[in-house]
């Protein structure tokens, strides 16, 4: 595949990426979301129910899903693909749990690290980062070689 045409695609599924979160008022119920905008200033709890878990759950299966094929058509390597996956499995294996432990167990006014951990399940954080390491290893093997 050409460098353009990986680009273009590439491009089309950050787009993808950016509908999910464009879009999350509408299909996902988050209530984190109205309570950081609206209820945190004046100090109400927040009302949470399983859809909530089931909706941060699935916007890091969608999130994951994208990501991991920004990562084949960037690199077309299994092996990158396998390890990767691996990556999000462990966030999601030991990021979930604590997710669901501070909710049920968090004292009012005290959500920001509940907050702050939904943010790495909800939002495609890991791509920033595994991106420009696959890239540089690439290079940094091809400059050996």
């Amino acid at each position: 595949m050409k460098g353009v045409t990986k680009i273009i695609i590439i491009l089309g599924l950050v787009g993808v990426l950016a509908m999910i979160r464009l879009y999350e008022y509408r299909f996902f119920y988050d209530p984190f979301m109205y309570f950081f905008e609206k209820a945190y200033q004046s100090g109400d709890t927040i009302d949470y129910s399983f859809q909530m878990f089931f909706n941060v759950f699935l916007r890091f299966f969608l999130n994951t899903l994208v990501s991991l094929l920004i990562l084949w058509v960037a690199f077309r390597s299994w092996g990158i693909i396998k390890f990767s996956a691996l990556i999000y499995a462990a966030f999601l294996v030991v990021l979930f749990p604590i997710f669901v432990y501070l909710m049920h167990h968090v004292e009012p006014g005290q959500y920001l690290a509940a907050f702050y951990v939904r943010r790495f399940l909800a939002h495609p954080l890991l791509i920033l980062i595994l991106l420009p390491a696959f890239y540089y290893n690439r290079l940094s093997r091809n400059l050996k070689d």
